[in-house]
């Protein structure tokens, strides 16, 4: 952005008004309504649930909806978290790195997110910098108010004129009452009085205590954590009790008293069997009607298009309830200890384990303590592996020795990122007779690298290396199963991240054991599916990208169909009693092919 855009996005600045009220040309304030969510008493609560899940209802109404996540950690992205503090790293289509939360829009949603959908501080700080250095602010001291809350204030209205959305979700990250987030806070108070009275409505999340000593629900800290929303000039329209079992009535009469929110917009959102529950349960609430009220927005009797939205969604949720074939699934990795690290692949076996009517069990294996010795009885009673995606050194060994298990017994397989390249090594050592096959990553000095970074990035070593990010399209080769799962497509798209790759001096060598890379990319000898033919194995599929990303409710993605597929087989279910593949997922709108490509300096 050069300095007279800047300049023009900045609205008043002058010493003759303390108003700060940055605008992107042409936004009409008021156009676009607001709902904006808040965590209280603790992190965790399911913020992003509930809001996609509203977000989801008022969209089969008809309306136009746009979600955004406001971070306050001060990475500019979530690239660089451990999974065992935050969760699963995101990407999304164009690229970016995200929150965890942005896989739960874009199943809820069925819609392809982008970089407009999620903020952090470090992105807020790092703008409003630039626009300082450039004398965007004419001299002003810039300070937190109204210059960072400026920059908020404006992603938001960027987000709502480009999305052109009748009601844009604003989910707050952490707890009210965190030091990183009181900004945002206070953007959305400044922003709720300029955008005017009923364009703006807040719901707090907040959490019932059970003690098991005590017997009965407390509200107590819900109170508490409440007044401290009031007190930042925030008082909700409608709270969320989070509970392991419905909420009381009486426990939600005294937080209505206390927070002054009429009993019907205190509603219990307990725990239930999935997350695709909650739509319905907003809906059995009344909270879509409590919002359009508040909103101002005329009240819509249930058109075809919505009683057909919610057809669809209910025949999932039936199909779900209704799946009573157990099949079990196990899942190698390094992150096993919390499994918000894999949040998008259990989604993505629920999909698809719903949509053969099977209901996925998971094992999960540490594969930092899984050896030759241990392998059978870690395994022992699992009909499908997954080795998902990863990095480092910790735990490779056990995740090539769980794969060698696997492919020598006929056990359905599924590697993912890391888990194909791990299969690569697997194979040239043990298949190929190379010995001290491995990754460059692992092993730098390795004598058969049949693992490495991506050449183009080569040249830029120096600078730390790029991650390769976001969708890219794959090539399939005609009749393989890879093709077949994809429903006879040979061109797709899915979403990568990683760094190395299939080295492609060794690529012949494999395809001469049987090996075959039926999934590659269009301009560049990278190798993006392998695959065992079926006389070697029943089910032996790697990928270099991360479809589970890509799964939704409405499209079970089809490398997880086909492994659920082949798992039940395993178990003994008669493949003729089994649906047949669904129909490959739409492709994503392509980003604008002259655009610089997504990567991530590390």
């Amino acid at each position: 952005m050069n300095s007279e855009e800047m300049l023009a996005n900045l609205g008043q600045t002058s010493d003759d008004t303390e108003f700060f009220t940055p605008m992107p040309p042409g936004y009409v304030p008021g156009r676009s309504k607001y709902v904006v969510v808040f965590g209280t008493v603790m992190s965790g609560l399911g913020k992003g649930i509930f809001s996609s899940s509203l977000a989801k209802i008022l969209q089969d109404k008809g309306l136009v909806v746009a979600p955004i996540k406001l971070e306050g950690y001060l990475n500019r992205d979530s690239g660089t978290l451990n999974p065992l503090r935050h969760g699963e790293v995101f990407v999304l289509d164009d690229g970016i790195e995200c929150d965890m939360d942005l896989g739960t829009y874009e199943r809820m949603l069925d819609q392809d997110l982008s970089r407009l959908n999620f903020a952090t501080s470090g992105q807020i700080f790092s703008s409003v910098l630039e626009k300082e250095r450039a004398g965007a602010y004419l001299g002003r001291d810039v300070q937190m108010i109204p210059h960072v809350t400026g920059e908020v204030k404006l992603r938001l209205r960027k987000l709502a004129q480009a999305a052109e959305a009748d009601v844009v979700f604003v989910e707050i990250g952490g707890t009210v009452g965190d030091v990183e987030n009181a900004y945002f806070i206070e953007a959305v108070r400044e922003m709720s009085y300029e955008e005017g009275v009923g364009n703006f409505c807040f719901v707090a999340l907040t959490y019932i205590v059970e003690p098991q000593i005590l017997g009965e629900q407390k509200s107590k800290p819900a109170q508490l954590n409440l007044k401290l929303l009031n007190a930042a000039g925030i008082h909700p329209h409608i709270i969320a009790c989070r509970a392991s079992v419905p909420v009381t009535r009486k426990v939600r009469e005294k937080i209505a008293l206390y927070a002054t929110v009429p009993t019907e917009r205190v509603f219990s959102m307990h725990d239930c069997e999935s997350v695709y529950i909650v739509p319905e349960m907003l809906r059995g609430a009344g909270i879509d009607a409590a919002v359009l009220e508040l909103l101002g927005l005329p009240e819509r009797g249930p058109s075809d298009a919505e009683r057909a939205a919610r057809a669809a969604w209910n025949q999932y949720i039936t199909r779900l309830r209704e799946a009573r074939q157990a099949v079990t699934i196990g899942i190698i990795g390094k992150y096993t200890s919390v499994r918000d690290s894999y949040a998008s692949i259990i989604q993505a076996l629920e999909h698809a384990g719903t949509y053969l009517g099977a209901k996925v069990q998971l094992t999960w294996v540490d594969s930092s303590d899984l050896t030759d010795a241990t392998a059978q009885e870690r395994l022992a009673g699992i009909h499908g592996v997954i080795v998902p995606g990863g990095f480092g050194v910790r735990g490779a060994e056990g995740k090539i020795t769980c794969i060698r298990h696997v492919r020598e017994r006929g056990i359905p397989y599924l590697g993912i990122c890391y888990g194909m390249q791990l299969a690569v090594i697997e194979f040239a050592r043990h298949v190929c007779g190379l010995q001290d096959a491995n990754s460059t990553e692992i092993a730098r000095h390795c004598a058969h690298p049949v693992i490495d970074i991506l050449p183009e990035q080569k040249k830029i070593e120096g600078l730390g290396g790029n991650m390769r990010l976001g969708g890219q399209d794959m090539v399939l080769t005609p009749g393989s199963q890879a093709c077949e799962l994809f429903g006879g497509a040979e061109r797709i798209r899915l979403r990568f991240r990683h760094r190395y790759e299939v080295n492609p001096e060794y690529v012949p060598l494999m395809e001469r054991h049987g090996m075959r890379f039926s999934g590659r990319s269009p301009q560049h000898p990278i190798m993006q599916i392998l695959e065992l033919p079926a006389a070697q194995h029943p089910y032996f599929l790697a990928t270099q990208s991360h479809p589970e990303l890509s799964s939704r409710p409405a499209h079970a993605q089809p490398l997880f169909v086909g492994l659920v597929r082949a798992a039940l087989i395993y178990a003994g279910v008669p493949a003729d009693a089994l649906p047949p593949s669904p129909a490959p997922p739409p492709r994503p709108k392509q980003p604008d092919p002259d655009a610089t490509p997504a990567v991530r300096t590390c």
